[in-house]
């Protein structure tokens, strides 16, 4: 991890689907208004402190999935198995796909990225479900690492009849 707590690597899921079913999580549910978290980096920092307190390991340290909702979002950290009868601590189900997309550029123009990524999902006959951002640079070291890097993962499952309607045609 670096100084700035950015992710020094991260994975390559770059327009891949991944199955993240069974991956030990810490999941700190985080207040949002209107989709926007509340004292992010705090809880970030906070997440942080009690894994190292409890001797967890990162898969890719400060790699952050954050899951925004109106109200009450979560941030997650992707573990290393482990046994601890800590809160928040559990296991995604099985299967948990997610399709990921890399996105260059800030938060403001997210929107054509989330766009693409969910045409990708919906043309190949697949639901999208919730969407987690992963910040890979923060304005610390954006320009050092080549500008803003937003990893999109999208949750998906598969839609028997979304893929009906696909092969019947308009």
């Amino acid at each position: 991890m670096l100084e700035c707590g950015c992710p020094a690597e991260y994975p390559d899921w770059h327009n891949q689907d991944i199955n993240l079913g069974g991956q030990f999580v810490h999941v700190m549910p985080v207040p949002m208004f209107l989709h926007m978290p509340l004292g992010f980096e705090v809880r970030v920092a906070r997440q942080g402190a009690i894994l190292e307190q409890l001797g967890l390991k990162e898969r890719w340290p400060g790699l952050v999935l954050t899951r925004s909702a109106a109200w009450r979002g979560a941030i997650m950290r992707l573990l290393e198995e482990a046994i601890s009868p800590a809160r928040y601590l559990e296991h995604l189900p099985n299967p948990f796909q997610v399709r990921g997309y890399l996105h260059q550029g800030s938060v403001e123009n997210m929107p054509a990225s989330v766009k693409k990524l969910q045409g990708e999902l919906v043309a190949a006959g697949r639901r999208p479900q919730e969407l987690y951002l992963c910040y890979l640079t923060c304005p610390h070291c954006s320009a050092a690492r080549g500008g803003e890097k937003i990893l999109l993962l999208r949750r998906w499952v598969e839609s028997p009849a979304l893929q009906r309607k696909l092969k019947s045609g308009p």
